[in-house]
């Protein structure tokens, strides 16, 4: 079953949201344009994710699978770039604490080796582990495992001129269009189908027990992980800011504003993180037809806990309209508190505070350890009218019971 059936599945638990097998079947191949299809549009506001780009609405949960689809075209055809397939071929082995991967695609063939720490208590069946993308700022329950990615490695995020360089880019070539944070994506990807090969029993990690996270610059990459690898049942971004969990569009607002706040236009001139197709929009992000909540709504129904802070840089009145409007997409799913948005300010960048701890265990509780619910968070000080940027939406569909 695809990851988009699967969904549909999920969001529909009850006979009267049932969907007959032969609407399953069409579902399977949805009618998506590729990326490069999507025309500009003129949209001060958040664009709408209850519309499809046709301007047809999203009324079913097939429906919202494949404007997930269409979402995740746009913001490859915009700004991140093109996300490659899996790899033509993947051989894992473990050795002691090390899982080795030799990836092949097409003549290029790459070998890396990643660092697990095995979860306590996991046995044949193995335990839940959080991959930390340049390492963790979070505190992480001891039931636990750590599986380390040296993102850098993947893709380097040194400077501009630094796209192209990485074992990425060994494999696609130096000239693929994927920024540095989706390519995190693609290599988080090739760690999971190593675990999948190789078992629980062996690397003492269960591969449907996952959690991401990463802070600042590696919060984004956490969050592009999570909204494009499906495989991971928890995501959380800390202090990700522009290009994670603020918009573009309300950042750019702000700077208007004379606010101190990373805008598209300043980002692109600091590092590799987008893809070199977005140089062309970052003087007019309201012409690209999605935003940063199409992040949350790719995680979605998944979990995810959004850690942010009040630093201008991060623009929080940009992430608490952009990730309030991602809760409203997980509303609309039934699965409301799947989503906690935690903005504690008053501490310095990737200073994981103390008040959000209860929190964030919550959704360690929930999504890896299975025991209880996560908290209904939404914690911001930011004023913010969230109707100035989401008013001009369709009614979003009530999709579960």
């Amino acid at each position: 079953m695809s990851p988009l059936l699967k969904l549909a599945a999920l969001l529909l638990p009850t006979a009267a949201f049932a969907l007959p097998s032969d609407l399953l079947e069409r579902q399977e191949g949805c009618t998506t344009p590729a990326v490069g299809a999507f025309a500009d549009v003129s949209e001060k506001g958040l664009p709408d994710p209850w519309k499809f780009a046709s301007g047809s609405p999203v009324a079913t949960a097939a429906d919202f699978a494949c404007r997930q689809a269409e979402m995740s075209k746009i913001l490859q055809q915009f700004v991140l770039g093109d996300l490659p397939p899996p790899p033509d071929s993947l051989t894992a082995t473990m050795s002691g604490s090390s899982m080795s991967l030799a990836i092949k695609v097409g003549s290029n063939t790459k070998t890396i080796s990643v660092s697990i720490t095995k979860p306590s208590g996991g046995g044949t069946a193995g335990g839940p582990a959080l991959i930390a993308v340049g390492g963790a700022s979070i505190p992480v329950p001891g039931a636990v495992g750590r599986i380390a990615f040296g993102n850098d490695a993947c893709a380097a995020q040194s400077n501009p001129a630094s796209h192209g360089t990485g074992w990425f880019f060994d494999l696609h070539g130096k000239t693929h269009s994927a920024g540095a944070t989706l390519a995190w994506a693609w290599c988080v990807g090739r760690i999971i189908d190593g675990l999948e090969q190789l078992g629980a029993a062996k690397t003492g990690v269960d591969p449907k027990k996952l959690a991401v996270t990463g802070c600042s610059r590696n919060g984004k990459g956490a969050f592009m992980v999570g909204a494009f690898e499906k495989r991971i049942a928890l995501v959380i971004p800390q202090e990700s800011g522009s290009g994670g969990a603020a918009s573009w569009r309300i950042s750019d607002s702000e700077f208007a504003k004379g606010k101190n706040i990373q805008t598209a236009h300043q980002i692109v001139r600091e590092n590799a993180w987008f893809s070199p197709k977005f140089t062309s929009y970052v003087n007019k992000t309201d012409t690209i037809p999605g935003d940063n909540h199409f992040l949350a709504a790719l995680v979605a129904p998944r979990g995810l806990f959004v850690i942010e802070n009040d630093i201008d840089w991060l623009g929080p009145v940009s992430t608490t309209v952009a990730m309030r409007a991602g809760r409203s997409v997980y509303d609309a799913l039934g699965v409301k508190t799947n989503m906690g948005f935690s903005l504690v300010g008053g501490h310095s960048h990737c200073s994981f505070p103390s008040a959000t701890n209860a929190n964030l265990l919550s959704f360690f509780n929930k999504f890896l350890l299975g025991s209880g619910n996560a908290n209904d968070v939404d914690t911001s000080k930011a004023n913010v009218t969230l109707s100035e940027w989401i008013g001009n939406w369709s009614a979003a569909p009530r999709l579960a019971a």
